[in-house]
């Protein structure tokens, strides 16, 4: 299991972060992923660390498929490969209604094949190829007197960079099966993941091309080693609240449907009700207990450890690690220590 490291995007602090980062990766971590949300964009970012790491890998975590052309997509991997030695992955999402029309102006519609022609049209700008796309969502080039169809000027890196497609519904999760690298799941309690995954990953995968190698799985996970503290995992709580109640309009939330799916109906409502209505402290203490311990790890060593094997049973591939302790040298220790846990998969 790779372990990876999930930065935040409360901007603040970034280069005292960025310092973080250089340490987590002499402690062991193999990946730094950089979200985007509605916060600074992932790309700046992205680029500072390939200049402040050597050999952990780097990803978006999303990079949102609305808010920029196909092409320019292909573009801005092919460049951050580039600075970065061959050391970046795409994470790409559609994130939500919310964010993509309220705060960028543009219509969320057919996300699934959205990103399963953007897919396609990055992959042929990083081979290299002359492009002409005609496809129910992007044509390429326009039709004009002064359009031609044109080629990526530099020749990249690599001809594939690897592409991670974040997904909580099925038909999205069975998308990233079928034809991503990996899928950047949120939230995966191991005890259901089967349930509510399983059907959608044997769907993709039947149909995957053997090309692609296995599916890697990468999930975000709180973790602190040691005596058992809950409130350590107020941060956590107050995340979920945040998602569940506050990403996303009423009724078009897909964190929220995620954990009624999960089995958390009546609570995911009242979560949201809380939220909506300005009483955030509510809605964090809402939040049950089960659901917060399911979707993290923290207890002693041997605690810690079947979490993470219980992971590994899951598919899980990549543990990207927020660590929990309130000292950068301790979350550094912990780095280290939650590496010599990882199993071998």
């Amino acid at each position: 299991m790779r372990l990876g490291i999930q930065l935040g995007y409360s901007g603040e602090g970034f280069a005292a972060a960025v310092d973080e980062v250089v340490e987590f990766e002499q402690a062991g971590a193999d990946l730094v992923v950089v979200p985007e949300a509605y916060s600074f964009d992932a790309v700046s970012q992205l680029g500072y660390l390939a200049a402040r790491t050597r050999t952990m890998d780097l990803a978006s975590g999303v990079m949102q498929l609305y808010t920029r052309t196909p092409t320019l997509t292909a573009m801005t991997a092919a460049g951050l490969d580039y600075v970065s030695g061959g050391r970046f992955n795409l994470g790409l999402g559609a994130s939500g209604p919310q964010v993509i029309e309220g705060f960028h102006g543009v219509r969320y519609d057919a996300p699934v094949a959205r990103t399963r022609e953007i897919v396609e049209i990055c992959r042929r700008v990083w081979r290299r190829e002359t492009l002409t796309v005609d496809g129910p969502h992007y044509r390429i080039p326009l039709p004009g007197d002064y359009a031609k169809p044109l080629k990526i000027i530099n020749h990249p890196v690599r001809p594939r960079v690897p592409i991670l497609l974040a997904a909580m519904g099925p038909r999205n999760v069975a998308l990233a099966a079928e034809i991503a690298e990996g899928w950047q799941a949120l939230w995966l309690d191991p005890r259901s993941s089967d349930r509510i995954f399983g059907e959608s990953l044997a769907d993709g995968r039947s149909r995957r091309d053997p090309a692609l190698g296995p599916l890697e799985i990468s999930v975000p996970v709180p973790f602190a080693i040691g005596d058992p503290d809950p409130a350590l995992l107020d941060r956590h709580r107050a995340q979920l609240a945040l998602y569940l109640g506050g990403m996303g309009a009423r009724g078009r939330n897909f964190s929220n449907d995620l954990v009624r799916r999960y089995g958390y109906a009546e609570e995911a409502t009242r979560i949201q009700d809380l939220y909506l209505s300005g009483r955030r402290a509510e809605a964090v203490a809402a939040v049950p207990a089960d659901l917060v311990t399911a979707t993290s790890l923290t207890g002693r060593p041997d605690d810690v450890r079947r979490g993470l094997d219980a992971l590994a049973a899951a598919g899980v591939t990549t543990l990207l690690a927020s660590p929990l302790a309130a000292t950068r040298a301790e979350r550094v220790k912990q780095i280290a220590e939650l590496r010599a846990l990882l199993p071998s998969i």
